[in-house]
């Protein structure tokens, strides 16, 4: 029996990716990228933010949580908002 292992930033993106398929018909329009600057090419007008998909919030730059973890993933702020997310009151306000 034979087994597979996922990069560990693949496994990240496949997790993100089985998240964003649970959650409403809004996440449609949510565009995943796997660094800050690709999100930010997506959308010149607006944050890009580090999306929890378990908690279900954001971060912004600045917060301790930006970036950290492997349950997240770069969007834009805009599209994270109508998509459902909050954003965390941790940190930076």
């Amino acid at each position: 029996m034979s087994t597979h292992v996922l990069p560990l930033t693949g496994m990240c993106l496949v997790t993100a990716l089985v998240a964003a398929s649970h959650v409403n018909d809004a996440s449609a329009q949510l565009a995943l990228f796997p660094t800050a600057m690709q999100a930010q090419q997506h959308c010149p007008d607006d944050t890009v933010v580090w999306l929890d998909f378990h908690k279900r919030t954001y971060y912004v730059e600045g917060q301790r949580l930006y970036a950290q973890g492997r349950t997240g993933i770069f969007v834009c702020r805009k599209e994270a908002r109508t998509s459902g997310y909050r954003r965390s009151l941790l940190g930076r306000r």
